[in-house]
């Protein structure tokens, strides 16, 4: 397949199908966005247009359980390995290193392919989550385990569905709190509840038991950006700092006054620092 000459605007991998929204030139270099939970892959909207202004193609993708073709119903169908191999897969499908970009979640994974694949990336932008052994480092050395309680919330079987679809206020009330607008909140329950996306996308989170941290120490070695929003209710400062330890290759960290929902509330910033980075 010549992927200069016809869009992506899926792909497969075994029995699930994804989507992904390629824009900008044809014959640009290419970005490939990874979006976090809970929204999808139309929060990389400004930012695609930016560097689509720039030049550059980029190809957002709807993961496993957003993407409405790809929604396997086991908790373990959302291990590590699955996401990784998932986004392995499109690699495969593009031929040619990438510029790799994930927020949230979608950082998770995109540490994990720079680790297993890094001849398969040009540079790696990562935003808001480190990597994971900084992130389980800081646990053990600051508040990190507090802020992130709700990872073990939404491991719980039905409760977290019906806090987002019985108890609305309590659910959009803990999404409000980490500094989403009205218009996200309003982008969520289209998207993640009334599109059928929520358990899929909690699921995440239930497939951390079936995940191994074999890995967790191997560094990465390829060129790397991290950004992260010092109003960031989920990620401390203590993972932030410890960050660099785990990346052997030319590392640059941006501290943003910002949340955690950076891609959407911050996109020109964010945009500025990536053009900056792989210029």
């Amino acid at each position: 397949m010549d992927i200069s000459k016809q869009r992506i605007t899926s792909f497969q991998r075994e029995n699930l199908s994804f989507d992904v929204i390629d824009t900008g030139t044809l014959d640009g270099q290419i970005f490939v966005l990874l979006h976090g939970f809970p929204e999808t892959n139309k929060s990389w909207q400004e930012t695609s247009e930016i560097l689509n202004q720039a030049g550059y193609r980029t190809l957002a993708v709807n993961q496993r359980g957003y993407s409405l073709g790809a929604q396997p119903q086991k908790r373990c169908d959302y291990r590590g390995s699955a996401l990784l191999e998932d986004i392995n897969t499109l690699l495969d499908l593009i031929g040619q290193p990438v510029y790799l970009v994930g927020h949230d979640w979608g950082a998770v994974v995109a540490w994990d392919v720079a680790q297993h694949y890094p001849k398969k990336i040009k540079h790696l932008i990562t935003v808001s989550v480190p990597h994971k052994a900084a992130f389980m480092q800081a646990m053990l050395k600051s508040n990190q385990l507090f802020k992130s309680y709700y990872m073990g919330l939404f491991q719980l079987p039905k409760i977290p569905e019906l806090l987002f679809e019985k108890f609305p206020k309590i659910g959009l009330g803990l999404l409000k709190n980490s500094g989403m607008t009205q218009q996200q909140l309003d982008n969520f329950k289209k998207e993640m509840v009334d599109e059928k996306r929520l358990t899929f996308a909690l699921n995440w989170y239930r497939g951390l038991p079936f995940s191994s941290n074999r890995n967790l120490l191997k560094p990465i070695t390829v060129p790397t950006l991290f950004i992260w929003g010092k109003h960031d209710s989920a990620v401390g400062a203590k993972s932030v700092a410890l960050n660099h330890r785990f990346v052997k290759a030319p590392y640059k960290e941006i501290i943003m006054d910002a949340t955690h929902w950076i891609p959407v509330q911050n996109a020109k910033e964010l945009s500025a620092y990536i053009l900056e980075a792989v210029a």
